[in-house]
């Protein structure tokens, strides 16, 4: 009996944040696709790491896409690294900030 209710809480908290994770991801996955490249294009040259973020989004978007429940784990974790825990840099435009702040949106969601 108490296995049971602790199996099917865990499995209601799971869903409940996998519904909390695709809600973010259907929400700022169609606008990073757009951002990422361009902020590469732009930025690249003085901020080489971004290189690494759009590679990392890149594997990423590519899983959630083709997995209803994706495992983007490595990804988010690299991500979080790669840019200092999605720290801003200082002379950035406002679409490189937005591109840090839905990433960690998604990664929020993804780890809730």
């Amino acid at each position: 009996m108490c296995i049971r209710r602790i199996t099917s809480e865990k499995v209601g908290k799971n869903m409940s944040n996998q519904t909390q994770f695709n809600e973010v991801a259907k929400k700022v996955l169609p606008i990073l696709t757009q951002y990422v490249p361009v902020v590469d294009r732009v930025h690249g040259d003085h901020h080489p790491e971004f290189h690494e973020v759009r590679r990392l989004f890149n594997s990423l978007a590519k899983k959630v896409k083709e997995s209803e429940i994706p495992d983007i784990t490595f990804e988010l974790k690299q991500l979080r690294k790669t840019t200092n825990d999605f720290e801003i840099p200082s002379d950035v435009c406002e679409t490189f900030e937005a591109v840090y702040n839905m990433l960690k949106e998604l990664s929020d969601a993804y780890q809730a």
